[in-house]
């Protein structure tokens, strides 16, 4: 029972991941942020006595700061990527 276990937890995973082939790198760092505050936060509220409450505030907060992230990762590239066109232009 135990392999079938792991067996389907890295069946899971490779679906997962396999799932965020087509997203942006924003996207794939929210999830990813959601994914671990609300393990975080879970660990967090079991300790506290409510880990339902420790994981969503955990996924909210993960989630608001991998988005964040992502965009201001998103704003730099894109500067940068200005900055190289108009150097190649001669501006």
């Amino acid at each position: 029972m135990k392999r079938i276990s792991t067996i389907s937890g890295i069946i899971a995973l490779f679906a997962m991941l396999a799932g965020c082939a087509d997203m942006s790198q924003t996207q794939q760092r929210t999830l990813t942020a959601v994914a671990g505050g609300a393990a975080a936060g879970d660990i967090i509220g079991a300790i506290a006595g409510n880990a339902g409450m420790g994981a969503a505030i955990g996924a909210g907060i993960g989630g608001t700061g991998g988005f964040l992230l992502g965009r201001h990762n998103e704003a730099t590239q894109a500067a940068y990527e200005r900055g190289r066109a108009e150097a190649s232009t001669g501006r």
